[in-house]
């Protein structure tokens, strides 16, 4: 026998003091049920042994069989087991049940208790779930567990090899131990979200040092290959020039020639270098500027441009900049379009890019950009700019109908305030 009794028909006072006598009579069970929730809720701010002690908890305090533990996940429309009673302990976080779908998800949906007492498998509400061996157990009581009238945080399951008449009396103390346990349950949720949300941002600080690196190898690769041999060629014709002065003046000048030329292609790549990092017409221009210079850096078909002359935070602006020169780039090298047209604008703290083409077009695969097979690393480069500035990409394409490409980026209000600035 447990330390609560197995013994059903006790009742528990009822917490909120409304003189309402619930499961267990005896003033030392429940609180000793009320010890075991406490200990269960401060045990730690993790979901799933929260809710594995508290299936424990039930089984002991109503002399049920099994219970069954349903948390709300994180998108908040289906239920997901966070704990369960040997042996379905196994199982948790493996079934997820759908709001509205079988009796647990009526339950959560209509925030009302339901009972089966027999012929389970005639309720229209009971979906058999095998893992679950639902046909073992004749009689079930489910429960919502609520912080609050808007708060549903899970629902509780009860079942019973044999028949049992769940009583009014039975279905509130289910209800009072529900509630008990939500607000812990509701931090524990909180709590994983919180981590997950670390998580990701440890995984976007990764990709922005994994990036910065890719960019500094580009970088030095290029002033490597082509600045840096530049140079030394130019020291050749320069040394050259030098020895043939006396010597042979048109060899000497033809050499300077050579040199001057060299110049020229020198500071051409340390200015594209330099746009590398960051474009320069940005900070003369602002976005809507550098837009329009891209624009008329490409003759090879016709660009058209909306463009509000509104100034972003810099990284903002920088990130739609080269997804608007990738775009174009991409234009220019596949689609053979005659027409493109680039459109700009801040709408409702919004800041929207949009570049449009009427070339050839593509068929968009059925993952998310930037996954693998969604495009060629063009479009993950895309995506991944938009998203390390808090925003989304979204490809439209098909053959024959051109591409359309729209950037989003969310603008804080402190951003907002530097636009007006």
């Amino acid at each position: 026998m447990s330390p609560l009794g197995r013994e059903p028909g006790h009742a528990l006072l009822n917490p909120y003091g409304d003189g309402t006598v619930l499961g267990l009579t005896s003033p030392e069970r429940a609180n000793a049920l009320l010890l075991g929730i406490i200990e269960a809720a401060s045990s730690g701010p993790h979901v799933e042994p929260l809710a594995a002690a508290v299936a424990r908890l039930i089984t002991d305090a109503t002399a049920t069989d099994v219970c069954f533990v349903h948390v709300l996940d994180d998108t908040e429309r289906s239920l997901t087991l966070a704990g369960a009673t040997p042996p379905f302990d196994e199982h948790v976080g493996a079934i997820h049940l759908p709001i509205g779908s079988g009796v647990a998800g009526w339950v959560a949906s209509h925030r009302e208790p339901a009972v089966i007492v027999e012929h389970k498998e005639a309720d229209p509400r009971y979906v058999p779930i095998p893992a679950l061996r639902g046909t073992d157990y004749t009689s079930m009581a489910s429960v919502p567990m609520e912080t609050g009238p808007s708060g549903l945080v899970g629902v509780l399951n009860v079942h019973t090899v044999r028949r049992r008449e769940f009583t009014d009396r039975d279905l509130q103390l289910l209800g009072v131990i529900g509630r008990l346990v939500a607000g812990a349950l509701h931090q524990a949720r909180l709590h994983r979200k919180l981590e997950a949300r670390e998580r990701a941002h440890e995984r976007f600080a990764e990709q922005v040092i994994a990036a910065q690196e890719a960019e500094r190898r580009r970088l030095a690769g290029d002033i490597h290959d082509g600045i840096s041999q530049r140079l030394v060629t130019l020291s050749y014709h320069l040394d050259a020039a030098g020895h043939s002065m006396q010597s042979d003046p048109g060899l000497a000048a033809e050499q300077l020639g050579l040199a001057r030329d060299l110049v020229d292609l020198t500071l051409d790549e340390a200015r594209a270098a330099i746009g590398g990092l960051r474009p320069p017409v940005l900070d003369d221009l602002g976005l809507a500027g550098g837009l329009a210079s891209l624009a008329r850096s490409l003759p090879h078909f016709e660009i058209e441009l909306e463009l509000d002359d509104e100034r972003l935070p810099e990284h903002v602006e920088i990130a739609l900049y080269r997804i608007a020169q990738e775009c174009l780039q991409n234009i220019t090298k596949h689609a053979r379009a005659t027409l493109a047209r680039v459109r700009f604008r801040v709408h409702r703290g919004t800041a929207w890019l949009e570049v449009i083409d009427d070339g050839v077009g593509f068929d968009v695969p059925g993952t998310p950009p930037g996954s693998s097979g969604s495009g060629g690393y063009g479009m993950q480069s895309m995506t991944e700019r938009a998203e390390l500035v808090g925003g989304r990409l979204r490809v439209i394409s098909r053959r024959g109908s051109g591409t359309t490409v729209i950037a989003t980026v969310p603008l804080s209000s402190q951003d907002a305030a530097t636009d007006r600035a």
